[in-house]
């Protein structure tokens, strides 16, 4: 029998703590299929079969929009019977960013538009209308407040982290808060980090007396619980104790069995019944591991060494209080790759904003509308940055968010050019906002991006047919749990996680580069595919990392950016100049090096290095091939050819065939560049991009050499299969 919304929200007379269940269930953008399914059957499925046996206790849930379309596409029932909860007054949906973006990462335009589109699909999907928001990863910053309320949201929660930063008292955080930006006033919960760490993992009677201690504190308290639903089932190890073993029953029983001083809620309710305790300025933060994980990888220890000694002292409390991390943005300074997909992501924000100022009667045109979709996919937070859970090492999520941000730019592309439009432009301008100009070669085809103050290497490569970009490579840099591998660990950690593989602390190997293309370097004498893997060679010059000179021109349907750089080589000035050429049309980046006063004594030993991104590795139809169309390994595998003319990268399953061909004859070493990362699940070395390395010897007396290479991206795979997706095609029925 339904239990009327009346019965839900009255506080009997011996009541004097609330407690507000609140779960937040996401998935990634670009998450595998399987993921989906198994935190479904782990995690959400048996915990809504659960609570509907509990009517008289009320949730507060929030589900991401990447998941819940999944949901609705795949698992309408469960879409049915949570719409049966919401009816009958047990569960209040709250809203947020459609696609789970960090709200102080993208512009304020983008953030009201996220909201609002949500707030509507779930009011469409449920029929409840949403007061209430998540904050993505609780990143938080006072000017998000205007924002939010003019997205006609009345309250959210953060963690009681904020609030300690703030000054806030610990024992007055028993209720929510009013804060006030632009005259913009929104109320703010705080989700109690004693009760993140308790639930589900400690005793039910010491959750029970945790609660029961701070009533004794406060009369009318509220205690906010408000964290992953993924605990519930999907984190290793939580499946059987919460659901095998009963804990999330006996939690809800307990709850039931204690109504007489302990009140279940909705924010919602608590919201509407509960006076607020005041008002609060909170300073930008996230919850405290998310600040640790910003900070600078070698700052870190000193950190954790001044956390422990306060904490061994008795000062633990003060510690809490008053001690801070880092600050979310700095992602994006710690990782330029994250740093890179952000200034993308903004650029495509600026573009669709730009034309739809400038044409407000296009606003309904459905190239447009399937563009801003797009963008608010390519704006989900999980690879911009990495902590414990967050994804920039995971190639398929980066690889998605920029596929939804090349998809916005082709929709974009149709509304202006025409979908079947060929051309090939230039332009130049600071465009990953690192203060210095960047240039931008694009055309029907492809994007090619390239950085003449910094070796002038290409760093940004999209093959727009497929929506794959494949200059998205990441470096291999150190993390903080790399300490935990080289002590020892192969195969068990201190901290509950496994290794997934066997000696990871052998692949523990660090670049002093990012792992761009066309990084040219004078090698002393040619260096094999495993060396080059260990960055054990030995460069001459500093022309990897030289400031080039740069030009932009245009012949006929080509455009064409040159750069050159004179650095020492021994004891002589050489310079070397490199010229790109992108045609209309054509789906052939041609680069021709011309290297000039090279030292006659000796031969010269010249290397280019590619890295190729979003191939993966670990698959027989991802592989090598020499110009000849003979299979050379799988693209995780070591390959050294000792003349040739080209190679190729083959993805059969993306259906794309990356071919590198020389005008010269070079010796060839390819390698797969792997990082050892940090997931929910254990300690894994992941495959980020194949590294491809032709190097040429210069005989003695040369003087001047010249040699022409060509990347040439075919994807009639990829057309015969089916996945290049027509343009002007309709939109699909979900909605932003």
């Amino acid at each position: 029998m339904a239990v009327p919304r009346a019965s839900l929200s009255g506080k009997s007379p011996m009541s004097n703590v609330r407690f507000a269940f609140v779960l937040h269930n996401h998935q990634p953008v670009g998450n595998f299929d399987g993921v989906f399914e198994a935190a479904f059957q782990e995690s959400y499925l048996p915990f809504l079969e659960v609570i509907e046996e509990f009517e008289d206790i009320p949730i507060s849930l929030h589900t991401s929009g990447s998941l819940l379309e999944w949901l609705v596409a795949h698992k309408p029932e469960y879409i049915d019977r949570v719409r049966e909860l919401v009816g009958r007054g047990q569960v209040e949906i709250l809203g947020g960013g459609f696609y789970e973006p960090i709200m102080t990462m993208i512009p304020s335009r983008d953030r009201q538009g996220q909201i609002r589109g949500y707030s509507d699909y779930l009011e469409h999907l449920f029929e409840q209308k949403i007061r209430g928001m998540w904050i993505p990863e609780r990143v938080w910053e006072a000017s998000l407040v205007s924002d939010i309320v003019s997205s006609e949201i009345e309250f959210t929660v953060l963690d009681d982290f904020h609030f300690r930063k703030a000054g806030v008292p610990p024992e007055t955080l028993t209720g929510y808060f009013t804060t006030e930006d632009d005259g913009s006033v929104l109320g703010v919960f705080p989700g109690s980090e004693p009760m993140r760490y308790m639930i589900p993992f400690h005793e039910i009677d010491h959750v029970l007396g945790h609660l029961r201690h701070v009533g004794e504190q406060r009369d009318d308290a509220l205690v906010v619980f408000a964290d992953d639903g993924e605990k519930f089932g999907s984190w290793p190890g939580t499946y059987d104790h919460v659901y095998k073993y009963g804990w999330i029953r006996r939690f809800l029983e307990a709850l039931r069995e204690n109504r007489d001083w302990l009140t279940p809620c909705t924010l919602g309710q608590a919201f509407d019944e509960l006076e607020p305790r005041g008002g609060v300025y909170l300073p930008a933060a996230s919850y405290r591991e998310m600040t640790e994980w910003a900070l600078p990888t070698d700052r870190r220890p000193e950190y954790e060494q001044l956390r422990t000694e306060l904490e061994h002292s008795g000062r633990g409390d003060q510690a809490n209080d008053f001690l801070h991390g880092g600050f979310w943005r700095n992602f994006k300074a710690k990782y330029p790759e994250t740093r890179d997909m952000y200034a993308r992501m903004m650029e495509v924000s600026r573009r669709l904003n730009d034309i739809c100022v400038r044409n407000p009667s296009a606003l309904a045109d459905h190239r447009l509308y399937e563009a801003r979709r797009e963008l608010f996919r390519g704006q989900c937070n999980c690879p911009y940055w990495h902590g414990s859970f967050g994804g920039l090492y995971l190639p398929h999520l980066r690889g998605a968010v920029y596929g939804h941000l090349i998809n916005a730019d082709n929709q974009l592309d149709a509304f202006e050019r025409g979908a079947r439009a060929e051309y090939a432009e230039v332009a130049a301008a600071d465009f990953n906002f690192d203060g210095k100009p960047e240039v931008r070669l694009f055309s029907d085809r492809l994007v090619a991006m390239f950085t003449p103050h910094d070796g002038g290497h290409l760093y940004g490569l999209d093959v727009r047919a497929i929506a794959t970009a494949l200059g998205a490579a990441v470096a291999r840099r150190p993390e903080p749990y790399h300490q935990k591998i080289r002590e020892g660990l192969s195969a068990h950690s201190g901290d509950g996680l496994q290794a997934k593989q066997e000696g990871l602390d052998r692949c523990l190997i660090y670049d002093d580069h990012q792992r761009h293309s066309l990084i040219e370097r004078f090698l002393e004498a040619p260096v094999d595919a495993d060396h080059l893997r260990l960055g054990e060679f030995q460069e001459l010059g500093e022309f990897s990392t030289g400031d080039y000179r740069y030009a932009t021109s245009r012949s006929g349907e080509s455009v064409l950016l040159t750069m050159s750089h004179t650095g020492r080589l021994g004891a002589r000035s050489v310079t070397v100049g490199k010229t790109i050429t992108l045609t209309a049309g054509s789906s052939d980046l041609a680069i021709r090096y011309r290297l000039s006063d090279l030292p006659l004594e000796r031969p010269a030993h010249f290397a280019v290095e590619f890295n190729i991104a979003a191939l993966a590795g670990g698959a027989d139809d991802r592989y090598y091939r020499d110009a000849q169309g003979t299979r050379l390994g799988r693209l995780d595998e070591h390959v050294d050819l000792d003349a040739t003319l080209g190679i190729d990268l083959v993805d059969e399953w993306l259906g794309i065939e990356a071919m590198i061909r020389g005008s010269e004859s070079a010796r060839v070493a390819a390698y797969p560049v792997q990082s050892v990362s940090q997931s929910e699940g254990g300690y894994e070395l992941v495959h980020q991009a194949a590294c491809v390395v032709p190097t040429w010897t210069i005989p003695a007396g040369t003087g001047e050499w010249e040699v022409e290479l060509v990347m040439t991206f075919d994807v009639s795979r990829a057309e015969k299969s089916g996945r290049i997706d027509s343009l002007d095609a309709q939109p699909s029925s979900a909605t932003t």
